[in-house]
């Protein structure tokens, strides 16, 4: 899977959704659920990121065949849609009034955030124990 395509095109639509909330949503949605929106926004954008590092990461011969390097990229992708993504469903439910999925969506972004940190822990424990540069 190509992560670096993967990454530019999660930031790709952290920006216009950023930009949705801070212009099309900004008197739509309270205050609160707007911050929750921006939250969504900046960790996907931080995981986006995180995701591209990856890919070039993987790119290098140190890190041909790290299983922990593919899965903590598989991880901040699942933690960017569970995470951000049930955030951005939370907000609008709210919005649409559909209580029904603000009841499915919440529970499901913590999980995301367990995601984000096992993506972590996964590249920490992918790093080579001696890296000569």
């Amino acid at each position: 899977m190509n992560f670096i395509k993967i990454a530019s095109i999660s930031a790709a639509i952290a920006v216009v959704l950023g930009a949705f909330g801070a212009h099309a949503f900004k008197n739509l949605l309270s205050p609160e659920l707007l911050e929750a929106w921006r939250t969504a926004v900046a960790y996907q954008i931080y995981h986006a990121l995180a995701l591209l590092i990856v890919g070039f990461l993987s790119l290098h011969p140190i890190f041909e065949g790290s299983r922990a390097l593919v899965r903590s990229a598989y991880a901040f992708i699942v933690g960017a849609v569970f995470f951000s993504g049930s955030i951005y469903v939370l907000c609008l439910s709210r919005l649409y009034d559909l209580p029904m999925l603000a009841k499915v969506a919440g529970p499901i972004t913590p999980i995301g955030g367990v995601f984000f940190i096992l993506g972590w822990v996964l590249l920490f424990l992918a790093m080579p124990k001696r890296v000569n540069s």
